[in-house]
């Protein structure tokens, strides 16, 4: 592993894939590394794609300030108190004109919705992972928004079923430009959707200046083409061992996969110094 910088004054960490084990799991060794950090005076702050509505077994691990930001940096959202703080949704306006380019140039594209209400999805969008609820609005993309059972959304979510993700990754991204912030966490042709200029990146730094912490003073931990503006705005970004090949070529520094308890590990080196 590459040499780290200085201790940091707050860690910001991805959680599939980067924190969690398989399952979604949090082990004993990485608990008590976060716990360490924050006893140390070190903020810990989740920065994840997932939705508010995925994180209540999160809590006990997450520091004093219980605030994670979620869904890409669409939320930021008290965990214990199960409350959004700030949100920077995408717009109903924008997510049918999302809608309405990719339907245009990658048919076969089926969407979801998450957004403050809850979830929402069309027929073809199957939901395996997550045990998501099955009492949710089902209906075309177009339908759900006309009749506001969808309005403005935290992520705006496209799965196609059979492109490659990361083909699906590109060409979702030629198609859209600038409408709205396309990224990908999902080993499966997943897109993940946000209001422009709305990434990880930018709501953590708005975070971290409300805090006067300056990016200098942060550690970021990813894995995921969802992870990357994080990654680079951070004074010192670690890369996973099991990341996608593109945060590795992009990232100097690198921790062991999270099965082994790589980001757990890098802490406990940073509270050496």
């Amino acid at each position: 592993m590459n040499q780290a910088s200085p201790r940091p004054r707050l860690i910001a960490t991805d959680l599939d894939g980067t924190l969690l084990c398989q399952g979604g799991t949090v082990s004993t060794r990485t608990a008590a590394a976060l716990a360490a950090a924050e006893a140390a005076g070190i903020q810990v702050v989740f920065v994840t794609g997932r939705p508010p509505r995925w994180m209540q077994r999160l809590g006990p691990h997450i520091g004093g300030h219980g605030v994670a930001i979620c869904s890409n940096g669409g939320v930021v959202f008290d965990v214990r108190r199960e409350r959004v703080l700030e949100s920077f949704p995408l717009r109903a306006e924008e997510a049918a004109t999302v809608v309405s380019l990719l339907r245009d140039r990658l048919p076969g594209t089926a969407f979801a919705f998450e957004f403050p209400g809850g979830f929402a999805r069309e027929p073809q969008y199957r939901v395996p992972m997550w045990g998501a609820e099955d009492d949710h609005p089902i209906a075309t993309a177009e339908e759900l928004l006309a009749d506001h059972r969808v309005g403005d959304c935290y992520k705006l979510l496209a799965k196609h079923p059979e492109l490659d993700p990361d083909v699906f990754l590109a060409q979702g991204r030629a198609a859209v430009g600038r409408v709205a912030e396309i990224t990908r966490s999902s080993p499966i042709p997943l897109l993940e959707i946000s209001a422009p200029g709305v990434t990880k990146a930018s709501t953590l730094a708005r975070w971290c200046a409300e805090q006067g912490i300056d990016r200098t003073e942060v550690a970021a931990f990813g894995d995921m083409p969802n992870d990357l503006e994080m990654l680079a705005w951070a004074g010192t970004g670690y890369a996973v061992a099991n990341a996608h090949p593109d945060v590795l070529a992009a990232v100097a520094h690198r921790a062991v996969s999270n099965e082994e308890d790589g980001v757990a590990q890098v802490i406990e080196e940073l509270l050496d110094r």
